[in-house]
């Protein structure tokens, strides 16, 4: 992990500018043309799923989840996953990774989908989706799409268009 003084906790409304601060920083305007900040807009994140990172007063790193569906099938899509370029390395991803992951899976949710480095993903569960199963509205590489399967079968039912839906709570 990392010897810093690093306090991982829920997020919180009032971390919002924080967090789009830190999104800026490690990510740039260019985030805003990525296929997974389109799925995004105009859908609320699920901010009971969300979790922070910060050493003393400033926030170093988030990670949230978001609602989205197949048809009728619904589960989460994890990201944007962030952390502040000058403590990357420190292991706050990977912190941050599993404590929405085991969020998730707490709250009941069945599948967690994302679209990020496969090598990376590997360590905490993650597969690529198999091809033709799953597909984002807009450009995606197949082998970055990737899922992990929360309760055993539900993957079964997930196939075709991931659309944003409205945040349950």
């Amino acid at each position: 992990m990392t010897d810093l003084s690093l306090v991982i906790r829920p997020e919180r409304p009032e971390d919002a500018p924080a967090i789009e601060r830190l999104h800026a920083r490690a990510f740039g305007p260019g985030r805003f043309a990525r296929t997974a900040y389109r799925l995004r807009e105009g859908a609320a994140e699920r901010i009971d799923l969300g979790i922070t990172a910060s050493v003393g007063s400033f926030l170093v790193g988030s990670v949230r989840m978001g609602p989205v569906r197949t048809g009728a099938t619904s589960f989460v899509m994890l990201g944007p996953l962030a952390v502040d370029p000058s403590f990357a390395g420190r292991g706050i991803g990977g912190t941050l990774t599993r404590a929405a992951i085991e969020g998730a899976q707490q709250a009941g949710e069945g599948l967690v989908i994302l679209v990020g480095d496969a090598p990376y993903y590997a360590r905490f569960g993650f597969t690529p989706v198999p091809p033709g199963r799953l597909s984002l509205p807009g450009p995606v590489d197949p082998a970055r799409l990737l899922w992990l399967e929360l309760a055993d079968g539900f993957s079964a039912g997930a196939s075709g268009l991931v659309e944003a839906r409205g945040a349950s709570l």
